[in-house]
């Protein structure tokens, strides 16, 4: 399978409007990226340019070793899989699978061949004769992707293919999909909005705003060090919470809100650029800890509302620097009301700039 590379690709409509602005990003060969990011990033059109439904405006799009921007979409060697399962209504699940083929005038018997190998990889032996309207909506999604895998073509797109599913169906078609990644091993380029399937699916992750790539990372780099505030925002869920502060000019000490934080050298170190000026500091749900336990941060809290989810609960709370989330595991917190201690530990602050939403990640 070959890479796709896109040298600065920038897509603009209309007056100047620019949907996709200066992308550069390389999927490597067999590598299964997802693009991420809230409705309007840019995260289909950029799909689409790969695709050739779409003309670049500016910048280069790679298949392989080939250029593609004047290449029409059937002579790319790609399959795409859609949001809507785009699957001809009178005709059957067979014979949807093969139409592809049968219009590229293969022998029937190696259509036959690749129908058959794709729907045993799918589960669909059983409903090849069964109309599209026969089919639940998880068993038309896996016939769209069947449609694609008898192509055997050299790169995989996927625009949203499970927005219009259930949530069960949802976590069924992602398993679905990471064991084809897994069997054929392809290179697969997947659009999505929804941060949990960006994170489950991708072997990298590349993170879209207004147009702009923000960051291209594995799922726990993305997680653990993100680039920006918006990145840090985007992906967890629930979210992370932030909260402002400010460095004393001559001491080592946070303040927020009348909150005094003394912090150890590493953290100074990290965030010694904005002394006597604001910064945004963020700290995950899971990384709060209704108990103190060890060096770190002791914030008193009252509890607003819990949100029980079985093997967990969610605990929101007000402190004197904001509202705040905390993950609590088990069924047993604080009634709502209550006072409650938040503890979090200094390595698991995340420190941002907030003129530039960038992370800190040292003395500069």
């Amino acid at each position: 399978m070959p890479t796709v590379e896109l040298i600065r690709v920038s897509k603009t409509y209309g007056r100047g409007s620019r949907a996709v602005d200066d992308v550069s990003l390389s999927i490597h060969d067999g590598e299964f990226l997802v693009l991420v990011g809230p409705s309007g990033c840019g995260k289909s059109t950029v799909l689409r340019m790969v695709a050739g439904l779409e003309e670049v405006t500016e910048g280069q799009v790679k298949i392989g070793d080939r250029i593609v921007n004047d290449v029409a979409p059937k002579d790319r060697d790609i399959a795409m899989v859609f949001q809507n399962y785009a699957l001809y209504p009178h005709m059957s699940v067979y014979d949807n699978m093969a139409f592809g083929l049968r219009r590229r005038k293969l022998p029937p018997a190696e259509v036959d061949r690749k129908v058959r190998g794709a729907a045993d990889t799918l589960g669909l032996e059983t409903y090849l004769r069964r109309k599209p309207r026969e089919l639940s909506g998880g068993e038309r999604q896996r016939v769209a992707l069947g449609r694609a895998m008898v192509r055997d073509p050299q790169v995989f797109l996927f625009d949203e293919p499970l927005s219009n599913l259930d949530a069960k169906l949802r976590v069924q078609m992602r398993a679905e999909i990471k064991r084809l990644h897994q069997r054929v091993n392809a290179t697969m380029i997947y659009v999505t909005h929804d941060q949990v399937e960006a994170m489950t699916l991708g072997d990298r992750i590349a993170v879209l705003r207004r147009g702009l790539l923000q960051q291209v990372a594995d799922p726990f780099t993305l997680y653990g060090r993100p680039a920006n505030q918006f990145v840090a925002g985007f992906i967890g869920s629930p979210p992370i919470n932030f909260f402002s502060a400010m460095l004393d000019e001559t001491s080592t000490t946070l303040r927020s809100a009348g909150v005094s934080i003394p912090v150890p050298p590493d953290v100074t170190a990290r965030i010694v650029s904005r002394r006597g000026r604001a910064l945004t500091l963020g700290i995950r749900p899971e990384d709060l800890l209704l108990e103190e336990r060890g060096a770190g941060v002791t914030l008193d809290g009252v509890v607003d509302v819990r949100e029980p989810l079985g093997n967990e609960v969610l605990v929101h709370l007000a402190t004197p620097v904001g509202q705040f989330i905390a993950r609590y595991p088990g069924q047993n917190v604080p009634a709502v009301g209550s006072k409650a201690k938040l503890h979090f530990s200094f390595a698991k602050l995340h420190c941002f700039d907030p003129d530039t939403e960038l992370a800190l990640k040292g003395a500069e």
